[in-house]
């Protein structure tokens, strides 16, 4: 429970954080993307063009997933015109009449509970006086199909509208009356909903043979279903020709009393739809099961629910919500994947379960939520990475762009431990320079000064960083760092005094490393102090640096340049030599640095010198001033053990010329 309520404490500050630095176009324009986010969350199904085709795609696989398996349905028959009946007929448009006034008759006299008539009768034909007989004496309820013009244009002209309302009104009596036979098809040509039911027309056919107040203005989704036996379809279905003879259609009789019969085209490459159970079916549908699918529902009762909008809204808002809150988790992926995973089964699995529970889903936003999802977290993310970067760019510009890695993050994490001010630090500060690289830079192309350049600083800096130091500036080819700020721990003195000798290493593999034909580089000398120095950000309004200022700065400076006087390499301070832990120094006398009027304590690392050698020159030294001459001869004799050990040479050189123990000013 503490832990929890101490992530939330710090996700609260990570946002209130992000919210204050975000600046106010940035919150505007976040903003923004978040309410389009919700929108299209809302109402992809509609309003955005592709995501709605998606979100079709995705309702027809629920469809198909969920449609209900039944046996084939007793209460519909189908009576087709099919391809073989136009190859016996000999017509093909408009349907022969003769077929369907014979059929008819047929019909009536075997007891149907309605007749439904899937065609339009919309230009004459010789066999309309015998079509006109049949229909008016038409027993059964009978429903001929109609459409308008002002709902049809694309399939019906003013003068076949004009022909189809003189038929019916030559047929129309109690038994034979128009119905509507309009369906309303997606762009896709998919049969996804009821048509509306205009008032400018008659009842729809469904409507027309099975009045239902529940579907009276029904505009819901269509209720498909699938046969539980493939080889038994949902309908059962006859060629007209069957019923042609009243001989033959009487064999059919248990087949067509008491049930709704609807009659219409089952033709190749015309009246077919596709539905959302063609991934089940893999095959389209003919008009006239359409409205046998219709008519079936409203038998059943079956008019689907919607979803109710309060419930979209509700739910498009938690996916947005759920993003923003994922975008802005300070979590590892391995953390956070369970409640990506949570999330991808709530917003996914809804749609599905709202699919088996008998909701109409069409128009429930499943691809929206995730657009949604995604857009809104892509617009949170990247204002946080926004201001994170602009974070860690102030933060590597205040710091001079090299930090160790370890002290970067703790800053990014907790920036309050980066000073915006100027403040008084005791630090351990480094300074390095290259002997003879100016001369060098003029012998050789500018290119090569460049890339040789490059390469010392970048294995200068290497050393620096990796021993937990922060490195100032670069002077040409000096480098300034310094440990103990921004953030200061208990090993600084060691790292320090160790970054210092291995940059001097680090100078001497560059040296003897360089291309052909480019001159001798000289050795890298390092100065290194311990004392007070002011550290903070310095700088004008537009442009600022995270440096260190003070006197502790002018002595390491003065400390690496005196090594070239006292012919050695790395120089230290008796205040950084007794905070570095270390027991590898020698004393190196005591010198008046350039500049300076105080004499200061020298210390040379040196780890390959013996032990024993070290604490007796240390004895020499302490000597001086009771026995000038006695630790005079002894330092000859200890130097004469290490002939090449040219800073030895120098300090025998200094003490004979200062005299007893004084301190050797540099010129």
């Amino acid at each position: 429970m503490a832990e929890a309520s101490k992530g939330a404490r710090s996700w609260l500050r990570r946002v209130a954080r992000i919210v204050k630095d975000a600046g106010q176009w940035r919150l505007i324009s976040t903003a923004v993307v978040l309410l389009a986010a919700l929108l299209c969350a809302r109402f992809s199904w509609d309003y955005v063009p592709v995501v709605g085709d998606a979100e079709r795609a995705l309702y027809d696989q629920r469809v198909s997933l969920f449609a209900p398996r039944v046996d084939q349905d007793p209460r519909i028959v189908l009576v087709v015109y099919n391809d073989e009946t136009l190859i016996a007929t000999k017509k093909r448009s408009p349907l022969d009449r003769a077929t369907l006034a014979r059929a008819l008759r047929t019909l009536d006299a075997l007891g149907p509970k309605s007749i439904g008539i899937d065609i339009l009768i919309d230009q004459p034909q010789d066999e309309d006086p015998e079509l006109v007989a049949a229909m008016r004496a038409m027993k059964t309820p009978t429903w001929l199909g109609y459409a308008g013009t002002d709902s049809n244009a694309e399939q019906i002209i003013y003068d076949q509208q004009q022909f189809l309302d003189g038929f019916v009104k030559r047929v129309r009596t109690n038994a034979m009356r128009p119905a509507s036979i309009r369906l309303e098809a997606d762009p896709d040509n998919v049969m996804r909903s009821w048509p509306a039911q205009l008032a400018s027309l008659p009842p729809i056919l469904v409507q027309a043979m099975a009045p239902s107040s529940a579907f009276a203005r029904y505009a819901g989704s269509i209720r498909y279903r699938l046969p539980a036996n493939p080889d038994r379809p949902v309908f059962a279905s006859f060629p007209i020709d069957l019923f042609t003879d009243p001989a033959v259609g009487a064999a059919f009789a248990d087949q067509i009393r008491g049930r709704h019969v609807m009659i219409g085209g089952d033709i190749v490459d015309n009246d077919q739809f596709e539905t959302p159970i063609r991934n089940a079916t893999n095959r389209s549908m003919i008009g006239l099961e359409v409205h046998a699918t219709m008519l079936a529902q409203s038998l059943d009762g079956a008019a689907l629910p919607r979803v109710p909008g309060w419930l979209l809204w509700i739910i498009a808002l938690l996916a947005i919500l759920a993003a923003v809150f994922t975008s802005l988790a300070e979590l590892r992926w391995f953390a956070l994947a369970p409640y990506l995973v949570a999330q991808a089964v709530l917003f996914g699995g809804l749609p599905f379960w709202f699919q088996h529970g008998g909701w109409d889903t069409q128009g429930v936003p499943a691809i929206g939520w995730v657009v949604g999802w995604v857009l809104a977290f892509a617009a949170v993310g990247s204002a946080a990475r926004a201001v994170g970067s602009e974070q860690r760019r102030f933060a590597q510009s205040a710091l001079g762009k090299y930090l160790p890695r370890d002290i970067a993050n703790q800053i990014l994490a907790e920036p309050e431990k980066l000073a915006l001010h100027g403040e008084k630090r005791s630090i351990f500060v480094v300074f390095t320079d290259l002997e003879g690289f100016t001369k060098l830079s003029h012998a050789i192309a500018p290119e090569m000064v460049a890339q040789l350049l490059n390469r010392y600083l970048d294995s200068l800096s290497d050393v620096v960083l990796a021993h937990g130091g922060t490195i100032d500036k670069f002077v040409g080819d000096a480098v300034v760092a310094f440990w103990g700020a921004p953030i200061s721990r208990p090993d600084d003195g060691t790292n320090a005094a160790k970054a210092a000798y291995a940059m001097w290493q680090a100078g001497e593999a560059f040296r003897t490393n360089v291309p052909e034909g480019v001159p001798p580089i000289g050795k890298t000398r390092v100065g290194l102090h311990y004392g007070e120095a002011i550290v903070g950000n310095f700088g004008g309004e537009g442009r600022i640096q995270y440096t260190a200022l003070g006197d502790s700065m002018n002595t390491a400076a003065r400390l690496e340049a005196a090594n070239k006087s006292l012919q050695a390499s790395v120089m230290a301070s008796r205040e950084a030599m007794e905070r570095s832990g270390l027991d590898w120094w020698r004393p190196m006398g005591r010198i008046v640095l350039r500049g300076r009027a105080t004499p200061v304590e020298i210390f040379e690392p040196v780890p390959d010198f013996p032990a024993s050698d070290r604490d007796h020159l240390t004895k020499i030294l302490s000597r001086l001033e009771e026995d000038h001459e006695a630790a005079r001869a002894d330092l000859v004799a200890l130097m004469m053990r290490h002939p090449e050990d040219t800073a030895l040479a120098h300090l025998l050189f200094r003490i004979e010329q200062s005299g007893n123990g004084d301190a050797y000013v540099l010129g």
